[in-house]
């Protein structure tokens, strides 16, 4: 039996504790933003991520995996991280956390349609209809014209793209650097981002004793929640985790209507499913085309 598809119990496991790390990163990212400014908090995130990475680096003895090759690459991919990264906690602090979660699951569209460009894959019929649901998903979720559109919804769209060339950026790094390498260079940059534009009005706030632990939580819950995703993928195969992945729609919304009173929005998770059918419809696509070639090589 494939190891990938025999422990599917366990790979759901792995996919909860996914889903309770990206919503503890929202809610802590909006908690702490009454003090910090997204700069400050990207900052002091990857002071705290590039000490963990660090020290697991150290307890494995994986520094030598750490090298200078392809820096210009890492750098564009940090720097595209950084400017999601830095749009998704705006946005959190300005439209429902619903809103901002269902537009950030069309960054796989967003791949589907830069990946020609940088990476010289073929744009298909079946790659195309995923991205035309993709963007009827956006139509839903924002719905121009019913809801006017403002700058939270802006910056949630916009940091799908710079997750999306993120992606495209991290797949061309696996190519030849570790995930140790990657993890490293990540932290290491994002920190230096970080400091340049918290530091630009030469204002940098320190968190105090109650945005501390907040600073903390999202620093972890980063990690973690990618650290569980990858651990799933590993064991399971990913048309059974990524149907999972999508329930963070829902759970984010109860969260939101239970700390902030936030509206469950129906349109919300109608876009969301349209936006999440596109997405698999291509994942079914993909999965089928490598056991075609798997076969045709056996």
């Amino acid at each position: 039996m494939n190891q990938s598809e025999d422990r599917p119990g366990r790979a759901a496991a792995w996919m909860i504790g996914a889903i309770a790390s990206f919503s503890s990163m929202a809610v802590a990212g909006r908690e702490v933003s009454v003090q910090l400014d997204t700069f400050e908090l990207m900052m002091y995130r990857s002071l705290f991520g590039l000490m963990i990475v660090a020290a697991v680096l150290t307890v494995t003895g994986k520094w030598a995996s750490v090298t200078t090759d392809r820096l210009g690459l890492h750098l564009a991919r940090n720097a595209a991280h950084f400017t999601g990264q830095n749009l998704w906690f705006f946005a959190i602090t300005m439209i429902p956390l619903a809103q901002v979660f269902a537009l950030e699951f069309t960054q796989p569209i967003w791949v589907l349609l830069l990946s020609p460009l940088l990476l010289g894959e073929r744009l298909t019929a079946v790659r195309s209809l995923a991205a035309a649901l993709g963007f009827a998903g956006i139509l839903i979720v924002v719905r121009p014209g019913a809801e006017q559109l403002n700058l939270g919804v802006l910056c949630a769209a916009s940091a799908a793209i710079c997750f999306a060339f993120t992606t495209i950026f991290t797949k061309r790094l696996t190519r030849t650097a570790s995930i140790g390498c990657i993890l490293f260079w990540l932290t290491l940059m994002q920190l230096v981002l970080g400091l340049i534009a918290a530091g630009f009005d030469f204002d940098i706030t320190l968190p105090d004793a109650r945005a501390l632990p907040w600073v903390i939580l999202v620093a972890l819950a980063g990690l973690l929640a990618h650290f569980c995703v990858a651990n799933a993928l590993a064991i399971a195969p990913a048309t059974f985790v990524i149907p999972i992945d999508f329930a963070r729609v829902p759970t984010i919304a109860i969260v939101g209507m239970l700390l902030y009173q936030e509206p469950l929005d129906i349109w919300v998770f109608v876009g969301a499913i349209v936006i999440f059918a596109g997405n698999y419809i291509n994942l079914l696509a993909e999965n089928r085309k490598r056991r075609d070639a798997a076969t045709a090589g056996a």
